[in-house]
C-alpha cells in the first residue's frame, strides 16, 4: 500500500540540503516545508510539482511506501480506492492510482485479473503509485531477470497501460506466435505497410517480422513509465 507522506526528509539527507536550501529552490516557505517534511501538513499538487522539480524526480518518486501485514485478501478482490489512501486530500486535483505489481504479462489485463495474478505471485501487499492515468486495467510488471539489460534489469518495475495508443518505436507488452507457441514479451514495435516488426529492447537479437493479416500478434499494452531499480 502507498502512503501520501512524502520522502522530503530522506531526500534532504541524501542531497545534504537544509530546509532553507529547499525553500530557495522551490520558492516555498521554510515553515511550510518543515510541516511537509514532518508530515504535519498536507501537500497540494503545486507543492508536489515544485518538490519534484527541485529534487529532479518524477512526482511519484516522492511518495513514501509502507507494507501492511497480517491482513487477508478480500474475497471480492477490489483494488484500493483513492479515498482509502492514507491522508489523501480530497481537494487535490491530482489523478493518483495505485497499481498492482505482477510477475508476468497477463493475457487479458483487467483490474480483476491483474489482482488475481498479483496475489498468485506473492505480491499481494505491493503496489506502486501512478499519476495522470485513466486506464482502469493498468498494471505494473516486475522484471524477473536481466535478459533485457541494459535497458531494463531485474527488479525494475514497468508500468503498462492497455488503453494507451502505440506508435512505431514504442516499448510494448506483446503476444505473438501460433496457438501452440504463444509468447508474451516486452519488445519494441515498428509498424510498416505490410509488416509489424518486433525487436528486443536491447537489440541483441534479430528482429521478428510479422506479416499483417497472416501472423498472429496483438499489443497488450504500452510501457508508459519505469521505476528503476537503484
Amino acid at each position: 500500500m502507498i502512503s501520501t507522506k512524502l520522502r522530503v526528509r530522506e531526500l534532504l539527507r541524501e542531497k545534504r540540503w537544509t530546509t532553507k536550501v529547499l525553500a530557495e529552490k522551490t520558492g516555498m516557505s521554510e515553515s511550510y516545508l518543515t510541516h511537509i517534511k514532518n508530515g504535519t501538513r498536507r501537500w497540494n499538487e503545486d507543492a508536489l510539482k515544485k518538490l519534484a522539480a527541485a529534487f529532479d524526480l518524477h512526482p511519484t518518486d516522492l511518495f513514501a511506501f509502507r507494507k501492511e501485514s497480517g491482513k487477508d485478501i478480500q474475497a471480492d478482490i477490489n483494488l484500493p480506492k483513492i479515498e482509502d489512501i492514507q491522508d489523501l486530500d480530497k481537494n487535490i486535483n491530482l489523478k493518483l492510482k495505485v497499481v498492482p505489481i505482477i510477475n508476468e504479462i497477463p493475457a487479458e489485463p483487467t483490474k480483476y485479473n491483474n489482482r488475481l495474478m498479483q496475489v498468485a505471485s506473492g505480491n499481494q501487499e505491493n503496489f506502486v503509485p501512478v499519476l495522470d492515468s485513466d486506464d482502469e486495467n493498468i498494471f505494473c510488471l516486475m522484471v524477473q531477470d536481466n535478459s533485457m539489460s541494459p535497458k531494463f534489469v531485474k527488479g525494475d518495475l514497468l508500468i503498462v497501460s492497455p488503453s494507451t495508443w502505440t506508435r512505431s518505436g514504442d516499448i510494448v507488452a506483446v503476444e505473438y506466435g501460433d496457438s501452440a507457441n504463444k509468447k508474451r514479451e516486452i519488445m519494441q514495435v515498428n509498424y510498416m505497410d505490410d509488416f509489424v516488426v518486433l525487436e528486443t529492447v536491447n537489440h541483441k537479437t534479430g528482429p521478428k517480422a510479422l506479416v499483417r493479416g497472416k501472423d498472429d500478434f496483438r499489443i497488450i499494452g504500452k510501457v508508459i513509465y519505469r521505476y528503476q531499480k537503484l
